[in-house]
């Protein structure tokens, strides 16, 4: 029906887009990146923008990192390797994500994991514990967590009694 063609966005305009977005919300230099590319700006003209942004503080990749690792883990429960995949997709440096994720405690992703671990214990059906254990590593590996820290809550559910057919999960 009715295309619209957009006019090009400047320089200066894409940094006032931009600061206004950032001041909104965390976002990183990969994310900034993008969006100016969709906008066709030319390369040296985003990174003149990009340069700005970082100078000005509007942008900070660490500071990014730490607040989408701590989100991660609280609220999606992940574990590092999916986050660290996600922000190699933001555009985040592997130096700083490995840097941000060096220091979360393993005990985060234990108490991110062992919840998610008992719930998925409940709805799952095996013939023994030798499958139901393959299913759960399986589940868990799937959402990012190394299989020291399964093997940490897989055990230490198995030690608290908890019994997959139960409906509340613990043995009475």
């Amino acid at each position: 029906m009715f295309t619209r063609t957009k006019k090009p966005v400047g320089e200066q305009e894409a940094l006032l887009k931009l600061s206004a977005l950032c001041s909104q919300a965390e976002h990183s230099s990969g994310e900034m990146r993008d969006k100016m590319r969709r906008w066709a700006m030319p390369q040296e003209e985003i990174d003149r923008v990009l340069n700005r942004l970082v100078d000005e503080r509007f942008v900070d990749d660490e500071r990014y990192a730490r607040f989408f690792v701590r989100d991660k883990i609280r609220f999606d429960r992940w574990g590092r390797r999916k986050i660290e995949m996600a922000l190699c997709r933001k555009g985040v440096a592997r130096d700083i994500s490995s840097r941000v994720l060096d220091a979360v405690a393993p005990d985060d992703y234990v108490e991110a994991l062992r919840p998610l671990i008992a719930s998925k214990r409940r709805s799952l059906s095996a013939a023994s514990d030798y499958e139901l254990n393959a299913k759960l590593i399986r589940f868990a590996l799937g959402r990012g967590f190394g299989m020291d820290i399964i093997r940490r809550c897989i055990e230490s559910a198995d030690e608290y009694g908890v019994d997959p057919q139960s409906p509340d999960g613990y043995e009475d």
